[in-house]
């Protein structure tokens, strides 16, 4: 999904396929037609934090209300129908045969519509016998589509949210489209399109209010800011200040610009990997330092005071099966943690390999475990994929120890460890010394863990038919566990 960012940047559309044949991953995003270029990556960044929860499926389609994502390890691109097309009704209010009628011809004004405008289209039409009452509706086709298919989805999709009537609204999620109807204007806003005289007195009169909001606001910022600085001579500088100002001066902060040039604008050749919460690339810093740079998912401009202390706390910690972390970036579009580069690569590429993870069996991996866990038993944090117990789960590791019932168990209490090292909740995680308490005293019960961090997407649920987010698009939860859908939808 990284190399769909900036198509959706620029275009709010993006497709990708990565790698060689039976390989290759296949990805496509998109967002609403009447979606803002800020909120198209707003929605966007979102939806790429929906995605991890499609693990272990292979595949996963995401609709939120503003935005749609598909990820495969297969071509779709041509589909414009399958197993998975659903309608979901919300809003129950019974609704009059009037409005019904109104809903229909919205409907299909947008069906005729849409193929026609790139895929898009929009409709109102005001119900029959009242003053202020209309149906809302909205059709948008993916882009890879031709005509004649984008056609069939929306005729298929039409279809599916009619049946929602009487109810006052309903929506389609289909493998080709979206399209929804409802009583309230849910639409955003299209920019109109006066006359020439009316669009210069606008102009005459927007230019004379600017002058004087200018003048008007000059004045009272420098009331504010005059007040601002005397409350900041008595006060002094808030923590977050005194916190930027020590990263600056320790050089943990680096510029996003800093970090950009060096990775070659995070080129793919530069990749190193990627783990559940970003993508790791090489880079190199102006004087020749080589780095790791872990490119977040998640955005951590909202809480850049925390980010920083915890990074502040776990650049000072130092083991020998750690990559030592450098600094963070937060200032830019994108959160990053810059770690030292390591050439002999990451230790699961010597886990995961056929020859040399035979050298590390479960006795070197969990001492490996025990060791980093007791020298950092007095530090708790909270960032995702630096200080949890190492999980260093394997199947083959599984199939080789399978007769071994006690080695087995010891490998699902770590995994289970590492798991409730990274709930969402902070105050459910273990401390460091809580969790090496739980590695060395096997008799211990370890409770349930919860959800993992950074995946809430705080949405509004409308008549989900199933409890669990992400379920198999076939319908057979036992039957395959190659493509899951999720939808969640914010109040417009």
């Amino acid at each position: 999904m990284e190399n769909i960012s900036e198509q959706m940047r620029t275009s709010g559309f993006g497709m990708v396929a990565i790698g060689e044949g039976p390989d290759t991953s296949y990805g496509l995003a998109q967002c609403y037609g009447d979606l803002s270029p800020l909120d198209c990556v707003l929605c966007y960044a979102e939806a790429r934090t929906v995605l991890p929860q499609c693990f272990p499926f292979n595949g996963g389609l995401i609709h939120l209300d503003g935005c749609f994502m598909r990820a495969e390890n297969y071509s779709f691109y041509d589909e414009y129908e399958g197993p998975g097309d659903r309608a979901m009704c919300g809003n129950t209010t019974q609704k009059s045969s009037r409005f019904q009628e109104a809903a229909r011809q919205a409907v299909n004004r947008a069906v005729g519509a849409a193929p026609s405008n790139k895929g898009y289209a929009r409709a109102q039409v005001g119900v029959t016998g009242t003053s202020n009452e209309s149906v809302y509706v909205l059709a948008d086709c993916w882009r890879n589509l031709n005509q004649s298919s984008c056609r069939a989805c929306l005729q298929n999709a039409s279809a599916s949210i009619l049946g929602c009537l009487p109810w006052s609204e309903g929506r389609a999620l289909n493998t080709g489209c979206f399209m929804m109807y409802s009583d309230k204007d849910f639409l955003n806003k299209k920019p109109g399109n006066g006359n020439s005289r009316a669009i210069k007195i606008v102009i005459a009169v927007s230019v004379v209010s600017s002058v004087i909001v200018l003048v008007v606001g000059a004045a009272i910022g420098r009331h504010v800011w005059k007040n601002r600085y005397i409350q900041k001579k008595r006060r002094g500088s808030n923590d977050a200040e005194k916190l930027s100002k020590t990263l600056n001066d320790s050089s943990l902060n680096f510029k996003y610009s800093t970090i950009e040039k060096a990775t070659g604008a995070f080129d793919s050749s530069n990749k190193l990997g990627q783990g559940g919460f970003g993508t790791v690339y090489k880079g190199v810093l102006p004087d020749g330092r080589e780095i790791a740079v872990k490119r977040l998912f998640f955005n951590n401009r909202h809480r850049a005071a925390d980010f920083y202390n915890e990074v502040n706390m776990i650049s000072s910690v130092q083991h020998k099966n750690l990559a030592r972390l450098l600094g963070c970036s937060c200032s830019g579009p994108e959160s990053l943690l810059v770690y030292e580069f390591l050439p002999n690569k990451s230790l699961d590429r010597f886990i995961f390999d056929q020859t040399r993870g035979k050298a590390l069996n479960w006795g070197k991996r969990y001492d490996i475990i025990i060791g980093t866990a007791e020298d950092k038993s007095h530090i708790s944090t909270a960032i995702a994929g630096t200080l949890t117990v190492e999980e260093l789960f394997d199947p083959n590791l599984m199939l080789q120890n399978q007769r071994d019932n006690y080695i087995k168990n010891e490998i699902l209490r770590v995994v289970h460890i590492g798991l409730l090292c990274t709930q969402e909740i902070p105050s459910l995680r273990p401390t460091m010394s809580k969790a090496l308490q739980m590695l060395t005293k096997k008799e211990e019960t370890l409770p349930a863990p919860t959800s993992p961090p950074f995946i809430d997407e705080r949405t509004m649920e409308l008549n989900d038919t199933c409890e669990d987010p992400c379920y198999p698009l076939n319908g057979d939860t036992f039957a395959s566990i190659a493509n899951v859908t999720h939808s969640s939808f914010y109040p417009r």
